[in-house]
């Protein structure tokens, strides 16, 4: 059986990694091109092992992020990642749900870990409570800053419900399919203190190497379907 690389990369060899005990997957790309333009700062939380903060410096260089994860051992690897891409990101060893800060961001988004098994090896969060995570994540978006999260369709209902509790709106959904005849994933974007309403897109393919590989940002993809 051939030996794993000790490195790999996303989004066409962009953004360089090195293998560890969780390594990003196509969701850190997918949740990254969901972000929107013109931002400022952002805070990544459940940053892991830096998957979606570097994919999304590499669609905005001069973004200020910052990370923040229960497991020191995942930021530590983090540290490292970013090192390797020649990247600057914060990192903040808290967990979310105790988090106490006043800091407030024009973008939070978040991969969180909503799937249900055994505890991971790497000490991160496991079993998330999704509901939670997502007020959790609402509280630290600055008035007109936005929400973005990636996530099973099957809590996509208690997400939309959070957000609109707490004053989000223009809320856009985003299908993600693979091989299914149903989505698998579901992208979410809203914006705090809007009253627009909420639009569901056609959905994506998630082998799309538009988003994958060439790097295109889902704005740009949708601009031209």
């Amino acid at each position: 059986m051939a030996e794993k690389q000790e490195f790999f990369t996303l989004l066409g060899g962009k953004v360089n990694f090195k293998r560890s005990i969780y390594n990003p997957t196509s969701d850190a790309v997918w949740l990254a091109a969901f972000a929107p333009k013109n931002i400022k700062t952002a805070l990544d939380i459940g940053i892991g092992t830096g998957g979606v903060s570097l994919c999304l410096l590499s669609h905005n260089p001069n973004l200020k992020i910052s990370g923040i994860d229960i497991s020191k051992d995942m930021l530590d690897i983090c540290q490292q990642n970013a090192n390797l891409n020649n990247q600057s990101i914060e990192l903040i060893n808290e967990d979310i749900y105790n988090w106490s800060t006043t800091k407030n961001f024009d973008l939070v988004l978040t991969n969180p870990p909503y799937f249900n098994g055994t505890p991971a090896r790497h000490n991160a969060h496991h079993n998330a409570d999704i509901v939670n995570w997502v007020k959790k994540s609402c509280a630290r978006v600055k008035p007109n800053g936005y929400f973005c999260i990636i996530s099973d369709v099957l809590v996509m209902d208690k997400i939309v419900s959070v957000l609109t509790n707490k004053h989000f709106g223009g809320i856009e959904i985003l299908p993600l399919f693979g091989s299914k005849n149903t989505a698998e994933r579901v992208l979410i974007r809203a914006k705090l203190g809007v009253k627009t309403g909420t639009k569901l897109y056609s959905g994506i393919s998630m082998n799309n190497n538009s988003i994958l590989m060439s790097g295109l940002t889902i704005d740009a993809l949708l601009s031209t379907l």
